[in-house]
């Protein structure tokens, strides 16, 4: 194994490859367009493409492609040879600054939510020099924007980096206000991604999970994580293996992946880089979850990155650690003694008052049919958005709204009773993992976001909310007289925290108390994607992203059309696999099981007339009443389904989806599940949880 040192972001022209290679004058010019945005020009750009070339082709690369974000789906990327022939049959290998800085794909081909019509085919994508290029199987990826022909943003990054900078503006006007000249504010983002891993024979045997990413059907597996053993246990020898590659493989890539784990469920694994730039960390993201994906293959695994692929244990989350940082010192550190950070409690009323104020478009970033089975169930969070403080900013927050001194508790020192052992202080504050939006010592963690999701939506939306209030705080006291300043800012903070204390629970998500509560605060509960949505188009959504330039009215209307779209597209494809595999796979099973019981009760009597059957009967009675069952809740879903069919606003579909139809769903499921408890084995015709969970 190679030492992780030499190794580490080989295949990545970062800042150290560029400051080797290029030019000083074209390496200066590149970090003042990165760091600083300045325009890039392009004698400077067609530098930089030479220099990226020489050094891509070093390491065996024979092809580029313009690597970017579609509305829908992961990434997208279309490959380009740097070949280019010549005259004397021969060719050599080129690449512009043109070539670098612009592309040109279909943009008929991805979804644009009403913004291009079909034969409107032209479309852009213009490089980011604020992520680094970096080679993936011999192919130069060079991360990517992704416009239309009219310059409306096509795709997921774009928003982001408007995002990004309009809470930087906003922050240095706060910066300012304490004294601090103009500094890079960055957004930091640590992506904790949460999978399953399960043997290639039984995901090939599991039609749902090869079409869907979810098991349609299923009973719950004879041992499931009740024993909670599996969580931080020993990892199996072929699971570790492929962490192992997995790990070096994102080493050359420049992804500092830092933790790896068992989850809580059996089969579910967790990995965590460290924190980085947020536009850096969702793409490294990215690439996570498709190295995850090719990587598995050689242990003949399969990687599940669906929210929900088993009922009856956890789901996956992508748990999104946020924060701010000013020239490397984050913005959310509250010190020894937050009560007197001024600063720090600016800050902390920002992220509180924005949380508040669009929990409804935080909710919605979330949103996916994938992740409505996810939410409120095995340690994921509940569908309304709360924060939590814990302990000791809990505290300190009470004790400003009731403006009252607070003293800051000492930690206390953890002694265990045994001399051997050594002492250690305790965190003044514990961990909720029923909250969605929990402070975690220097950083929130939004717990919403499912495994499969792109993070750019969350955090285009958190960092928009942020730079309101950010610009509230700063218009408010901009023109305050200096000695004046700390009263009017801790007036300001303490005005803020009581207009939002509603937002704060430090409580148990899970308990049968806290939807109530929650509605007698006036909380939003929007318990699945369809009811999500709609505030993705209100106007209060309108007016924050046109506000910061983020999205204009038709870029959100496009977004909203997209999410509806491939929720009711993932309804539709789910509804008619579990059509198909009752059909075709468990009513076929059961009816050769009753079949089979029914003759062999025939040949009995036939020998033995007046032998007892009762237990054979039973069973035959209790397959017919199911079946009978199972043909009737799939009647009610084929009507429904295509009831649903015939509704043309999307809005509507998914409605009828989310509430009518997933309901019935789940009684069709629960009557072939209970099927699974009485057919024989070899009558059942997919892999059961107890297989495929507990593989060797």
């Amino acid at each position: 194994m190679a030492k992780v040192q030499d190794i580490y972001g080989q295949m990545v022209f970062d800042e150290h490859t560029m400051h080797e290679r290029l030019p000083s004058a074209t390496y200066k010019q590149l970090m003042r367009t990165i760091k600083d945005g300045d325009p890039l020009n392009i004698e400077v750009a067609n530098v930089v493409a030479h220099t990226m070339k020489e050094w891509a082709i070093e390491q065996g690369a024979t092809h580029y492609t313009h690597w970017f974000q579609p509305l829908s789906g992961i990434t997208s990327e279309k490959h380009d040879s740097f070949i280019d022939p010549i005259d004397d049959g021969h060719a050599i290998m080129s690449f512009s600054g043109k070539e670098l800085i612009q592309g040109e794909p279909d943009a008929s081909s991805f979804p644009s939510g009403g913004l291009r019509a079909t034969f409107e085919a032209r479309g852009y994508t213009a490089w980011d020099p604020t992520s680094f290029a970096f080679i993936k199987d011999e192919v130069l990826c060079i991360p990517t924007a992704f416009c239309s022909y009219n310059g409306e943003a096509l795709d997921k990054k774009t928003p982001l980096l408007r995002s990004m900078r309009a809470v930087e503006e906003q922050a240095n006007r706060v910066l300012a206000l304490f004294g601090e000249p103009h500094q890079r504010v960055v957004v930091t983002v640590g992506a904790e991604q949460e999978y399953f891993l399960i043997s290639e024979k039984d995901y090939e045997r599991r039609m749902d999970l090869m079409l869907t990413g979810r098991t349609l059907f299923g009973y719950s597996p004879c041992k499931g994580q009740e024993l909670e053993d599996h969580y931080f246990g020993a990892i199996r020898p072929t699971v570790n293996n492929f962490m192992k590659e997995l790990d070096q493989e994102l080493w050359k890539l420049g992804v500092p992946a830092k933790t790896k784990h068992n989850e809580v469920a059996p089969c579910q694994h967790e990995l965590a880089p460290l924190y980085a730039n947020a536009n850096r960390a969702i793409d490294q993201n990215l690439l996570t979850m498709e190295e995850m994906r090719l990587l598995a293959s050689h242990y003949k695994l399969v990687c599940l990155e669906h929210e929900k692929p088993f009922e009856h244990i956890n789901g996956s989350g992508k748990h999104n650690n946020w924060s701010l940082s000013a020239n490397g010192k984050n913005l959310l550190e509250p010190g020894e003694h937050p009560m007197s950070n001024l600063r720090f409690l600016v800050f902390l009323a920002g992220v509180i008052q924005a949380v508040d104020d669009y929990q409804e478009l935080l909710r919605m970033s979330a949103a996916s049919a994938g992740n409505d089975h996810r939410l409120g169930a095995n340690e994921a969070p509940p569908a309304i958005v709360s924060m939590f403080l814990g302990d000791e900013l809990g505290r300190v927050v009470e004790a400003l709204v009731e403006d009252r001194d607070y003293t800051s508790r000492e930690r206390t020192e953890m002694d265990l009773g045994v001399a051997e052992l050594p002492n250690f202080l305790k965190d003044n504050s514990d961990r909720n993992r029923t909250s969605p939006f929990a402070f975690t010592g220097n950083k929130f963690e939004f717990r919403m976001p499912g495994s499969e999701q792109n993070l750019s939506d969350a955090n285009m939306v958190l960092n928009t909310a942020m730079a309101r209030s950010l610009r509230e705080f700063a218009d408010e006291l901009e023109g305050v007289p200096e000695d004046e300043f700390r009263e009017a800012a801790l007036g300001y903070v303490k005005r803020t925290l009581r207009d939002h204390q509603r937002i704060i629970f430090n409580g148990d998500g899970y308990s049968d108390e806290w939807p109530a509560e929650a509605e007698r605060r006036g909380l939003a509960n929007h318990k699945t994607t369809a009811d999500a949505l709609p505030c993705m188009v209100s106007p209060k959504s309108f007016e924050l992203f046109a506000e910061f330039k983020v999205l204009d009215e038709a870029e959100l209307r496009s977004r909203y059309e997209v999410k509806l779209e491939k929720y009711n597209k993932t309804m539709n494809i789910e509804i008619r696999t579990m059509k198909r595999l009752v059909r075709r796979d468990y009513l076929p099973a059961i009816n050769d099981f009753a079949a089979e019981i029914a003759r062999h009760i025939a040949e009995v009597r036939a020998v033995m007339p007046g032998v007892d059957l009762v237990n054979q009967e039973s069973k035959l009675e209790a397959l017919l009443d199911g079946a009978a069952e199972i043909n009737r809740q799939l009647g009610k879903l084929h009507d429904l389904h295509h009831a649903s069919l015939e509704i043309e606003d999307e809005q509507e579909r998914a409605n009828m989806n989310a509430h009518e139809i997933v309901p019935v769903m789940d009684a069709l499921r629960e009557a072939v599940d209970e099927m699974e408890l009485i057919v024989e084995r070899k009558h059942w015709p997919v892999p059961t949880y107890n297989e495929i969970l507990f593989y060797a």
